[in-house]
C-alpha cells in the first residue's frame, strides 16, 4: 500500500487499474487521489444514470450514491444499459450497485430505495460532495437544483429527449467563493403541464443517453478533479440526428433566491385536483367489442406509437383532440385511449371543458392493460 499527498491510499492493484489515468501527466496521482476521495450522488440509475454511473464507478469514484425507487422493466433496456433482460421486475437501484461493485470492488456503493422529495432531499444531498442529476421529471429538477443551492453542493446536469440532449454544471463553486448558475437561471418557471412529454411518451433514441451520460460522467470528474473547464454557465445543446451542437450562456440572477424547498408539484402545476373521468376496463370494453353494440373508439396517442402497436379506433393525437369535437359521437359511448390511461384522461376533461358530454370513457390502463390482460400479442413498449 502506498498512500498519496491528498491522503488516499492505493494498492498495488488499483495502481495498475487506474494507470491510464495515473501517466496522464495533466492528470496524475493527485486527480486520482481525489476521484477516490470523492462523495458523488447519482440521482436515477435509467437511461442516463446508467453510463454516468458505470463510467464514474470505472474511474475510481470513491462513495457513489445512488437514489433510485424503480424496478426496471423490459422497455428500459433498449437504453439502460446496466440491466438485463434477468433484473427485470428487480430493483433498480439493488441491481446496478451489484453491477457496479463487480466493475470495481474498490470503491463504496451504497443505494438509497426511496423518492427524492422535499422531506428528504437535502439530508440525502448533503451527505455528498456533488450530485449528478439523471431524472427525467420537472418537479424533481427543480427540487435537486433548489437543495443543491441550499446545501451549497454542485449539480451535474443532464437531459434527453428523442434525438436531443443537454448538460450543464449548475451551482459551481467560482474563485472568488461566489456560486455559478443555477436550473432557475435558465429555466425559471416549469413549462405548462402535459407541453413536454417525457421519454416513455415521447421517446427516445436508444444511444442518445449513453452519449450524454457519459458527458455527465465526464462533468463530474472534471469538477472533482479540477482538470479542464466545466460546463459552469453554460447549457450545452446535442442534436443527435445532425450531429450538431450548441452552446447557451446562462448568466446569474443575483435578485433569485431559494431560501427553502416547496411544493414541486404544486410549482409545476401537477397537483392540482383533477375532475375524475368515467372509466371503463379492458375487460369491459372487450365485452363491449364482441357484443355488437355501436360504439366510437379514438386513440389519442401519437401516430409512431399507432405504428407500434394498436387496437383499432380513430387517431386523434391528445393535441389535436379539440379541433375534432364535431366529429366526437353523442349518441353512443366512446371509448378514449392511450399507452397507460393518462393522456386519454387529459383527452376526456378537455372535451368535457368545451361540451357537457356524458358519453365519454377513458380506457383504464390503456393499451399496456390490453395487450397484458386480453391480448398478450400486442406489444408492450
Amino acid at each position: 500500500m502506498q498512500t498519496d499527498n491528498q491522503g488516499a491510499t492505493f494498492s498495488p492493484e488499483e495502481y495498475a487499474r487506474y494507470s491510464r489515468h495515473i501517466i496522464i501527466p495533466e492528470f496524475g496521482l493527485t486527480a486520482q487521489s481525489a476521484l477516490k476521495n470523492a462523495r458523488v450522488l447519482v440521482i436515477g440509475s435509467g437511461g442516463l444514470g446508467s453510463p454516468s454511473l458505470l463510467y464514474l464507478a470505472a474511474a475510481g469514484v470513491g462513495h457513489i450514491g445512488i437514489v433510485d425507487f424503480d424496478t426496471v422493466d423490459d422497455s428500459n433496456l433498449q437504453r439502460q444499459v446496466l440491466f438485463t433482460t434477468e433484473d427485470i421486475g428487480k430493483s433498480k437501484a439493488k441491481q446496478a450497485q451489484q453491477r457496479l461493485r463487480a466493475l470495481n470492488p474498490y470503491i463504496e456503493v451504497t443505494v438509497h430505495e426511496t423518492r427524492l422529495d422535499p422531506s428528504n432531499a437535502r439530508e440525502l444531498i448533503r451527505q455528498y460532495d456533488i450530485v449528478a442529476d439523471g431524472t427525467d421529471n420537472f418537479p424533481t429538477r427543480y427540487l435537486v437544483n433548489d437543495a443543491c443551492v441550499l446545501e451549497g453542493k454542485v449539480n451535474v446536469y443532464a437531459s434527453i429527449f428523442q434525438f436531443e440532449g443537454q448538460v450543464s454544471v449548475f451551482n459551481f463553486l467560482l474563485p472568488d467563493g461566489t456560486r455559478g448558475p443555477n436550473y432557475r437561471d435558465i429555466f425559471p418557471e416549469p413549462p405548462p403541464p402535459g407541453l413536454v412529454p417525457n421519454c416513455s411518451e415521447g421517446g427516445v433514441l436508444g444511444v442518445l443517453p449513453g452519449i450524454i451520460g457519459s458527458m455527465q460522467a465526464l462533468e463530474v470528474i472534471k469538477v472533482i478533479t479540477g482538470i479542464g473547464e466545466p460546463l459552469a454557465g453554460k447549457l450545452f445543446l446535442f442534436d443527435a440526428a445532425s450531429f450538431h451542437t450548441r452552446f447557451l450562456k446562462i448568466r446569474k440572477n443575483e435578485a433569485l433566491k431559494i431560501e427553502s424547498l416547496i411544493n414541486y408539484q404544486q410549482f409545476c402545476g401537477l397537483d392540482l385536483p383533477e375532475t375524475p373521468v368515467t372509466e371503463m376496463s379492458v375487460v369491459e370494453w372487450e365485452e363491449l367489442r364482441t357484443s355488437g353494440r355501436p360504439y366510437q373508439l379514438i386513440d389519442v396517442r401519437e401516430p409512431y406509437e399507432y405504428a407500434i402497436a394498436q387496437i383499432g379506433g380513430e387517431l386523434i393525437p391528445v393535441g389535436q383532440i379539440t379541433s375534432f369535437l364535431p366529429f366526437i359521437a353523442r349518441d353512443k359511448p366512446v371509448i378514449i385511449y392511450c399507452r397507460s390511461g393518462v393522456r386519454s384522461a387529459r383527452a376526456i376533461r378537455e372535451l368535457q371543458a368545451l361540451e357537457p358530454f356524458d358519453n365519454l370513457y377513458n380506457l383504464k390502463g390503456g393499451i399496456l392493460a390490453y395487450g397484458k390482460e386480453i391480448d398478450a400479442s400486442i406489444p408492450q413498449y
